[in-house]
């Protein structure tokens, strides 16, 4: 007859039990526990567990085995005196031999207190080797002796390891809490398609090709925009999915080509509507998961995030902001900043003592490739009250101690200064400041600065398609009373679009939307769309337009951004389960991969060999 005994979830008390969710439920004939599950309150109790083992000890007389699963490690003990042959046995478990033993819970007489587990031992009656296993490549543990490139080539076997085990729980419970709080507010989560239509805007589409349409093909969606708009006409005026999002884009930390949206959308609402529902959607989670307090977020408008950090995503965690100095340091003889159109600084705090090697490797670091400076002036504001420069030869004391005063500098601080045109010299200076806070220890992971940028340019001009493209999307609604300058002077209409930025990254973006087929057919003009070629990629939008389209708006949060955020970690790729490599690999499938000559011909495709 088969028993069964019922238990709630136990791992951490980083990661409560939810009453939300049913007890988990065992068969006795694998195991009636977990490996993280028994305490002291067991011991007499008869148990089976089962497992992979962690590690084993030989002591002679005696062997120690620790057995793991998800939930934690529990060590098996083996007594030779008791019974040889299944010591014997104990002795020839390899790390990760999948192991079921029954035994008694007993107390540990060297109680380990960094383990849950750590105040008892089972010792085995019985064990079954359910499967042996090879060595792995690299040992299982939090720290793990295996690079980058062969843990990615053994994701199964990374996937065991702690740290990734608790990113993926971190993964699930930011997802059942987000859930949890728009359910409470009547959204509906609603599903939309994966096989779409390629749009000319934004990033690369991956394409799939339709082999019942020969030579055309799907696109897999870079967000379910124009879907949930539509579900906005159709009267779903709360929607949300958490949906993967595909876009063919170069690759960094934070980007992979498949990634998992937050999307949301809502009806009749205005800008405001939208960021007081979606703070609160930040400040639950970080209530549920990180029990972080989050207080009201800052409002910073497009412009000023740009004027005093370079960045429309800044890091508010320090201070450090722009200090424009053209009318102190121009017209010096000084021929680099004479003729640049801007002259911008920073002041880094406490770092007057900097040596020259220090000085000279930030110097080094703004003019790699990726910065792309041509160089770097410092100044040491001297606890004396001197000053010493970089360019002492075209700037007197007097001439410092202003600029020192203007910038806020203090005696012991540093004052660096770049130049060039504009955008380029702000970006530029935006990431030296980043790596400044970095060096100063004033990015601390656990430390959380949010922050709403709103108040975008709609639009943005290319030199290299000689258009305007949207900031966003084509469907951000610009600001209604500059509605009358799109036919003038669109390049100063601000969209009535919003960001969501928390140290430094941005995790969500959106916007009220256009939901008047007059306004979006003007705004497709602005993109250089023909009234056909809008009609081809655009016509069931601009008709459900004519519908009764209400008022809407959205956001879509990065949920692998949220994660890493949440998780102290810079890279998404730890919180995804199997993610790609820096080249959009998956090295563990090999993919993307050939398909068969059968294949394309069915698809109708021809490939051209080189």
């Amino acid at each position: 007859m088969v028993r069964f005994e019922f238990f709630y979830y136990k791992h951490t008390q980083i990661f409560p039990p939810s009453s939300i969710f049913a007890p988990l439920l065992f068969d006795i004939m694998h195991r009636s526990h977990t490996c993280g599950e028994l305490r002291s309150t067991h011991i007499g109790q008869s148990v089976t567990l089962s497992g992979w083992v962690q590690r084993s000890r030989d002591l002679g007389g005696m062997t120690f085995v620790d057995l793991r699963d998800r939930y934690g490690i529990t060590q098996l003990v083996f007594n030779l005196d008791t019974d040889e042959s299944l010591c014997l046995a104990a002795r020839k478990l390899g790390r990760e031999f999948v192991v079921k033993a029954t035994g008694k819970v007993v107390e540990r007489s060297s109680k380990n207190a960094k383990m849950p587990t750590g105040d008892i031992e089972i010792i085995v009656e019985k064990m079954e080797v359910l499967n042996a296993a090879k060595t792995p490549p690299f040992t299982i543990e939090d720290e793990s002796d295996g690079g980058d490139d062969l843990r990615m080539q053994w994701r199964f076997l990374d996937l065991r390891r702690n740290p990734l085990r608790n990113n993926l729980m971190l993964r699930h419970q930011l997802g059942i809490e987000t859930r949890k709080y728009l359910d409470s507010l009547s959204f509906l989560e609603i599903e939309t398609p994966y096989l779409i239509k390629s749009t000319p805007e934004g990033a690369r589409d991956f394409v799939v090709p339709s082999r019942m349409n020969p030579s055309q093909f799907y696109a897999l969606p870079q967000s379910p925009q124009t879907f949930k708009q539509l579900l906005m006409v159709s009267g779903y005026d709360r929607y949300y999915q958490i949906v993967r999002c595909f876009r063919d884009e170069d690759l960094r930390a934070d980007r992979q080509p498949e990634f998992t949206q937050i999307d949301c959308e809502m009806a009749f609402v205005e800008q405001e509507d939208i960021l007081n529902t979606f703070e609160g959607l930040v400040r639950h989670l970080f209530k549920t998961v990180k029990n972080f307090d989050i207080a009201s977020v800052p409002r910073m408008l497009y412009a000023d995030a740009m004027h005093h950090y370079g960045s429309d995503k800044p890091d508010i965690r320090f201070a450090m902001k722009f200090k424009y100095l053209n009318d102190l340091m121009k017209g010096k003889g000084f021929n680099v900043f004479d003729s640049a159109e801007t002259v911008i600084g920073i002041v880094a705090p406490g770092c007057a003592n900097y040596t020259r090697k220090q000085v000279d490797e930030l110097t080094e670091w703004v003019k790699r490739p990726q910065i792309g400076a041509k160089g770097l002036v410092y100044c040491m504001c001297n606890e004396d009250g001197t000053f010493k420069s970089s360019v002492d030869k075209f700037y007197s004391q007097e001439d410092w101690k202003a600029i020192a005063e203007k910038a806020g500098a203090k005696a012991g601080d540093l004052i660096l200064v770049l130049s060039g045109d504009l955008h380029t010299t702000r970006k530029q200076l935006n990431e030296l400041r980043l790596l400044m806070g970095t060096r100063l220890g004033l990015r601390n992971p656990e430390v959380f600065a949010p922050l709403w940028v709103l108040d975008f340019p709609l639009l943005e001009w290319s030199e290299d398609t000689g258009r305007w493209h949207a900031m966003h999307h084509p469907f951000t609604s610009p600001k209604p009373d500059q509605i009358h300058l799109l036919d003038t002077t669109p390049g100063e209409v601000n969209a009535n679009a919003y960001d969501f930025v928390i140290n430094g990254v941005e995790v969500g973006g959106g916007s009220i939307r256009i939901h008047d087929r007059e306004v979006q057919s003007r705004m497709f003009k602005l993109l250089g769309f023909s009234d056909e070629e809008a009609k081809a990629q655009f016509g069931f939008l601009l008709n459900a337009f004519e519908y009764g389209a209400p008022p809407h708006g959205g956001i879509a949060f990065g949920f692998d951004r949220l994660c890493s955020l949440f998780g102290g970690s810079e890279s998404i790729r730890d919180f995804i389960a199997f993610p790609k490599n820096n080249s959009g690999r998956d090295v563990m499938i090999d993919a993307p991969s050939p398909i068969s000559e059968e294949q394309l011909k069915e698809l109708a495709i021809r490939v051209n060999a080189e």
